[in-house]
């Protein structure tokens, strides 16, 4: 997936918050039980137990949110940097990759941290507060870079981007952002309704999230002049 966007002179600046959460996802993720990588987990059951331990003690679990102590408020900042899989950690970390940086761009490196971070949070807060009697464990970014798709469909809503579906035998597509992320809010939508309050994907924090991104952006740029210059294609795209 590959946004055409920055001038020469605006990729040598370089959207460092962006790289610094992915770098920070990054690390935590291999520190931790889940890359099966770190030999002080052990393997089998050892590896499975602490793993189960690791994600209760950083992770947020709905059900003690709002009764425990003060260390429970922190962890939906805490879980933004925790992931559960390979898959689920560069699933994240490609959206925000592509979508962040020229979001980052826009608002600036502090207020785009900020946004990040308490987009982040209140994403997973209001999902644990919809589904407080559930023991069930929620880690991951996706709330934040669910913010982040939609501060970018309405600070970018002419941007192109370019898709791999699977289902088209990963032909590359070039779509109008606005296309692909309303496709994708509709897809976390209907998931959301289906999905129940046990183990799986949070598709409500999504859809929180994403709504908070956008009505920021709104609220926050409304009366800011869009951005509408020719965008210039990145690595692996090419020129209309």
């Amino acid at each position: 997936m590959i946004v055409r966007w920055r001038t020469v002179r605006e990729a040598a600046r370089g959207p460092v918050v962006t790289y610094a959460l992915i770098a920070g996802c990054g690390v935590v993720f291999l520190l931790g039980p889940a890359s099966g990588i770190n030999p002080g987990y052990g393997t089998g059951e050892a590896l499975e137990a602490a793993g189960t331990a690791y994600f209760r003690r950083w992770g947020v679990v709905p059900a003690e949110l709002f009764t425990g102590t003060g260390r429970e408020l922190l962890t939906p900042l805490t879980a933004l940097f925790i992931h559960g899989s390979w898959l689920h950690l560069l699933g994240n970390m490609l959206f925000l990759y592509v979508f962040g940086a020229m979001t980052e761009e826009r608002m600036g490196r502090a207020e785009f941290l900020l946004f990040s971070l308490c987009t982040g949070y209140l994403s997973l807060v209001a999902y644990a507060a919809a589904n407080a009697a559930t023991t069930e464990t929620l880690v991951g970014a996706s709330g934040a870079i669910s913010a982040v798709l939609g501060a970018f469909l309405c600070l970018f809503p002419r941007a192109r981007v370019t898709s791999l579906f699977p289902f088209l035998f990963f032909l590359p597509l070039r779509f109008p952002a606005w296309m692909v992320l309303l496709f994708w809010f509709a897809l976390q939508w209907f998931a959301a309704h289906r999905a129940g309050s046990g183990p799986g994907v949070a598709y409500l924090a999504h859809l929180v999230g994403f709504s908070m991104g956008f009505l920021y952006a709104w609220v926050r740029y409304r009366h800011m002049d869009r951005v509408r210059r020719p965008a210039t294609a990145t690595e692996g795209d090419s020129q209309p």
